[in-house]
């Protein structure tokens, strides 16, 4: 698995050389095959003390690479927020496989938003006015246009 943003392997990054597989120790190809051991344990050692040297750029592009992939999600989201007296649908998973299974409602409600609280938790009141006991996130609506 080469990443596209550096182009080194994860176990190159970790260890300072590329990866043996075990059919390359099998059937001798040209990395095997000409190998001096004593120049080999002379090389590994350098490679583990230039290793920091490959790690830093790979690190550098990987922030970059995160930071584009941030940017491209942000820009892509809508914030959803309910306000006082607003109805909605509240998904219901776990009811949904017992009751119906995959034809059965995947909805229910409508509910209405009491109080809303931190980080898109709120506080629901069903259409017989009771007051459900815990709090919900935004994950679960669906907008109920009355």
């Amino acid at each position: 698995m080469i990443k596209s943003s550096h182009g080194d392997t994860p176990f190159s990054l970790t260890y300072g050389t590329k990866a043996v597989i075990p059919t390359e120790n099998g059937m001798p190809t040209y990395r095997t095959a000409a190998v001096d051991v004593v120049s080999n344990d002379e090389e590994r050692w350098l490679n583990q003390d230039l290793l920091e040297e490959r790690r830093k750029p790979a690190a550098i592009c990987e922030a970059k690479a995160k930071l584009k992939m941030t940017k491209y999600y942000n820009a892509r989201v809508r914030d959803v927020t309910f306000k006082l007296g607003n109805f909605f649908y509240r998904g219901n998973d776990a009811i949904h496989a017992v009751v119906g299974g995959k034809l059965g409602p995947k909805w229910e409600g409508p509910y209405e938003v009491t109080e809303e609280l931190t980080d898109g938790a709120y506080k629901l009141r069903s259409s017989d006015g009771t007051i459900l006991p815990r709090t919900w996130n935004i994950a679960k609506f669906k907008r109920c246009y009355l």
